[in-house]
This record gives structure tokens, sequence and C-alpha cells, in this order.
């Protein structure tokens, strides 16, 4: 039974879309009910003017029982009947290409008109087909996103912060096995797969060989080796970010190909043990870790006029340089003058 499970999962990429729909889940645009009504009724009125144009231009072809020749009053009102499948009889198509007209044309328009009229039945039970055109649309076009793995407490945490800088939600996808989290984040606008994320195929489903960055926020340490082994296998160009527990563990995770590595439980613990004799030196890590009010930690290019100069001169609060990748604290000797193509670690208010 397992290995059947485990074949299946391997082949999810090879999976026709329709397939797909409740392992990956692309978020609806939210509309007011009151647009989507208005368009409905617009839709409707739209069918409605087209086949009345269709008999009237063809009322040559149509009989009435009074013997009088159609007026476009009385197009309408054979199209108002015939597309609500009332159909009096008082008028009928006569000759044989007016009936081949009302097969062709006034059948096809009365069976879109009855979609509109039944259309909050039939979007549920066309909501599989919608997913897996939305599905196949989507693997197309995804680059450059951003997949988290994990939205327990700490993914959470790290969208909403993505959230803060401006990243839009379409360009997260979120991994986890948990139905109820993956609920949580399609509420939140953001995309979602339901699969173990130590399986190259879930991830791949992802879309992660063409992300640009991965966050990995896993419950245990060895799951977070094991999918950090996994994604940089499949993009060794991506940004890796990995949440662990213990600090011991740091080099596996550095060792498997994560760029960065965040040790949770000695970063909480530093924060508590301050609080005790500093608590205010608290409150301002989390207002720079927070990029919705207050300050924040940013990064920027030099600037041309920067170039030469030293950073603990400049208009900004310098904390550091990344120069050639490498971060150097503003203290340094090495980064007294500036580069070209230094990068600045700065902080700056949250709303600029």
């Amino acid at each position: 039974m397992f290995d059947e499970a485990s074949r299946g999962l391997r082949r999810l990429t090879d999976r026709p879309d329709y397939a797909l729909v409740g392992i990956l889940r692309i978020p609806e645009i939210q509309t007011s009910p009151w647009v989507s009504l208005t368009r409905r009724v617009a839709f409707a009125v739209t069918l409605l003017v087209s086949a009345t144009l269709v008999v009237y231009f063809g009322r040559d072809g149509y009989h009435d029982n009074q013997g009088s020749d159609l007026s476009l009053l009385d197009a309408a009102y054979y199209s108002t009947v015939s597309l609500s499948t009332t159909g009096y009889g008082d008028i009928t198509p006569a000759t044989p290409r007016a009936r081949l007209v009302n097969i062709l044309v006034i059948t096809p328009l009365r069976v879109l008109f009855l979609i509109v009229l039944v259309g909050t039945t039939l979007q549920v039970l066309t909501e599989r087909s919608r997913q897996a055109f939305k599905i196949q649309r989507w693997r197309h076009r995804v680059r450059n996103h951003t997949v988290v793995v994990g939205y327990g407490t700490k993914g959470r945490t790290a969208v909403d912060a993505m959230l803060g800088d401006g990243v839009q939600p379409g360009d997260i996808v979120v991994v986890d096995t948990d139905q109820v989290a993956l609920e949580r984040a399609a509420t939140a606008g953001l995309v979602t797969v339901h699969g173990s994320a130590t399986q190259s195929d879930v991830l791949k489903l992802a879309g992660l060989q063409h992300a640009s960055s991965v966050v990995i926020a896993a419950n245990r340490d060895d799951t977070a080796v094991l999918v950090t082994l996994t994604a940089r296998e499949l993009n060794p160009k991506a940004k890796i970010v990995a949440s662990i527990r213990e600090a011991e563990n740091i080099h596996l995770l550095r060792q498997s190909g994560a760029d960065s590595v965040v040790v949770s439980s000695e970063t909480a613990g530093r924060l508590l043990g301050i609080a005790t004799t500093t608590p205010k030196v608290v409150d301002m890590v989390e207002d720079l870790l927070t990029p919705e009010a207050g300050f924040a930690i940013a990064e920027r290019e030099v600037e041309p006029d920067e170039v030469g100069g030293s950073p603990r001169h400049l208009r900004d609060i310098v904390l550091g340089v990344v120069r050639g990748g490498d971060l150097i604290r503003v203290d340094e000797p090495e980064v007294d003058a500036l580069d070209a193509g230094d990068r600045l670690l700065y902080v700056r208010r949250a709303n600029k």
C-alpha cells in the first residue's frame, strides 16, 4: 500500500490537470455578488438581443398564426419564449432555412441562456473543470515565485512579512500536508499544494524548478534537511531559507544547500533573555521585523554618488554592506569605501 501511494506521488506531474484538482489549488478572485449578478444579467440580455436580431433578419422564413409579417417586437417575443423554453407555437419557423438557423443558432443560444439562469447551481457542478483550466494556465505561466514549505506559525508569519514587503499573494505557493492550514492559505489568496514537500514530485507541482526563492518552515529539523536537499537538486539557483529548532543542525542545512538558516528556538530564547533586563530592545527588534509599521530593515543598491564614500556617513542608517554575496558589518574596515555593485542593509520607515 505504501509503495503504491509513493508511486502515485511520484507521478503527480504526469497526471492530467483535471486529476490535480484538490491537490493544487489556485485562489479564486473574490468579486461582489452584485457585480456577478450584473454580469450574468447583461450576458442574458446580450443573448436575447442576438437571438432577436437573428430571427428579425430571417423573418421571411417564419410563420405567424395571424398571417402578418413579423415585426421587431414579434422577433423579440419569439426569442423570449424560445430561449426560456416556453414555446407557445404562435410563431414558428416555416422554411427549411429558418429551421436550420433555429437548430444552429437559436438552440445553442437557448442552452447558454439556461446556463445563465441556473448559473449558481451550475457553478458548483463546473467548479472542477474551472479549477482544471486554471491549474493548466498557472503551470504554464508560473515563474520567479516563492515556495513556502509549511504553513504553521513560522510559515504563516514568513508569508505575512513577504506580503508586508509588497509581494503579491499570487506569487506565493504554500506546500503542506495539513488541509486546515491550506484552507487558511487559500483564504489569504495563496496558491496551495497538498502533499509532502519531501517528495520531489510535489515540489515540482509547486513549480519549485522555476521559483526564485524557497522558505522551509518544517516542524522537524530532519524534514527541513531533506526538503532542502530536494529543493536544491531541483533548482540550483533559487535562494533557500530554512528554519530549524536546534543550532547543532545548522551545518547540515548549509551542506544541503540552504543559503540562510534561522534557529527558531535559540532566536526566541535570546529575545526572552534580553526582555528580562532590557525589554525595550525586544520592542525595537520586533519593530524592525514588522514591515507594516514603524521601522524596517531593507536592502538597496549603492547609488552612483555614494561610490567611494563611507556607509557611516550616508543619510540612511546603514547596518551592513553586501559585497560579492558576503555580508560585512558597517564597522569593518574593508567597507570604509563603497564600491559600485555593493548593496546596503539599512533602516527605513515601513511606509516608504
